[in-house]
């Protein structure tokens, strides 16, 4: 018993090759023929199988089938090219420097630009096969950009791309700045600090986007710091005093970035500074005098006379204070205590609370023996002036010896007197 074979017809799109099986002979199509008589069909393990049939001569006869085939053949349609915008398009309130991209399946990008307001080109990137492009530069706050073009099938056929994304428009934009500021050389108790123009309410995200990097690693944190001026400042400390030479590079990428209560992030800022030699003044107040160490090896020794100590507004803080001003002549005032304007020479500032290192001719005579000042340390006036020309803003100095220590409520600088295991859980990613 013959069966017909089925018939394979392959069609060929225009851009792409399509087989089409064609079984219009199946196993259910055949035709099987009625024995002749006296013959029989027998079953076997491969299935059933006629036998050879016997007829009346006794010869052999073979039954015949008949099979009937056809061919059909059909022109496949191409599938549009898919085009998925991110973010979706129409979407507004968007941050000028979130990512934005357009990708398309079963075709290519034959032509896409966004447009700013003015009809500008925005720059973008298409990937190598053109199946995807990239927004290349940030936007700007409050404008409305423009996508079109187009993407192409495999057969040619053109799918258009249309929309637009819009930026947010902020109630108003907030400036950073970043101290120690670029090319300074600061000494070694120098901390960063990041301040902005309003106090940002959402401490997390302002400060994921503010990073440094030192070289060599330093270890060191993060905290959020109220200084004189009210506000909160991101402010970093390393965890001991910074290595000498120390480079520094500290980046505020802000801008885009929300600040909560419709404030926005101006611009980004960075700063690259160095750190300058490490000199040390250790200021034991009962010792009565003030000792200027370089690389841990005394180089001076001036006689000093600190605060009388009678109370807590005459008494020199204990504490790591942070040199952070210079005055060759200083009008200082303290009606309080009798004096107003009245003339200091060779003054450094060493904390935001009135305590100089400065000379002070009246009280030369207790110098190296008795505390008489108001707080601050006095020296001779030769004296104040070599310290003077030797001392570098972020220098240490490290008063001990008294019962009042050196708090928030002293002023600007006060990151030394805060405990390292304390100072680690004041970052904004702690919130």
């Amino acid at each position: 018993m013959k069966f017909a074979r089925p018939l394979l017809s392959v069609i060929a799109a225009a851009t792409s090759l399509t087989l089409l099986v064609s079984c219009t002979s199946g196993p259910s199509e055949v035709s099987t023929p009625s024995p002749a008589v006296g013959s029989s069909l027998t079953t076997s393990a491969a299935g059933t199988t006629p036998d050879t049939a016997t007829g009346p001569t006794g010869t052999s006869s073979t039954p015949t089938s008949s099979t009937s085939t056809t061919s059909t053949s059909t022109t496949p349609t191409v599938p549009a090219a898919q085009v998925t915008a991110t973010p979706a398009l129409g979407t507004d309130e968007l941050s000028p420097t979130d990512a934005m991209s357009v990708a398309v399946t079963g075709g290519t990008l034959s032509e896409l630009t966004l447009t700013n307001p003015d009809g500008k080109v925005v720059a973008g990137e298409l990937n190598a096969d053109r199946t995807s492009w990239t927004l290349g530069e940030e936007l700007g706050y409050g404008k409305t950009y423009t996508l079109a073009g187009s993407a192409t099938n495999a057969a040619g056929a053109a799918t258009p791309i249309s929309g637009t994304w819009t930026t947010v428009d902020p109630a108003d934009t907030a400036r950073t700045i970043i101290s120690p500021g670029d090319g300074e050389t600061v000494g070694v108790a120098a901390p960063v600090e990041v301040r902005f123009g309003v106090e940002p309410a959402d401490r997390a995200a302002v400060e994921k986007a503010i990073s440094i990097t030192t070289t060599p690693a330093v270890e060191g944190a993060w905290a959020w710091i109220q200084h004189d001026d009210g506000l909160w400042a991101l402010d970093y400390r390393p965890k001991e005093y910074w290595p000498a030479g120390t480079t520094v590079h500290v980046q505020a990428d802000v801008y885009g970035v929300s600040f909560g209560d419709g404030y926005w992030g101006r611009e980004d800022v960075t700063s690259d500074f160095t750190i300058g030699r490490n000199q040390v003044v250790k200021a034991d107040v009962n010792s009565h005098e003030l000792v200027v160490q370089r690389d841990g090896v005394t180089v001076a020794t001036y006689p000093a006379s600190y605060g009388r100590g009678t109370n807590a507004d005459l008494t020199t803080r204990s504490g790591i204070h942070v040199v952070n001003e210079f005055f060759e002549e200083k009008l200082m005032s303290n009606p309080k205590y009798g004096y107003v304007d009245q003339l200091e020479k060779w003054a450094v500032r060493i904390s935001d609370n009135g305590e100089f290192i400065h000379a002070n001719p009246n009280s030369v005579d207790a110098q190296g023996n008795t505390n008489v000042s108001h707080g601050c340390v006095n020296l001779s006036l030769a004296h104040a002036e070599e310290y003077y020309k030797s001392a570098m803003w972020g220098d240490p100095v490290e008063v001990t010896g008294t019962d009042v220590t050196l708090s928030a409520e002293d002023g600007d600088i006060y990151d030394w007197a805060v405990p390292w295991d304390e100072w680690v859980t004041m970052s904004g990613k702690n919130a």
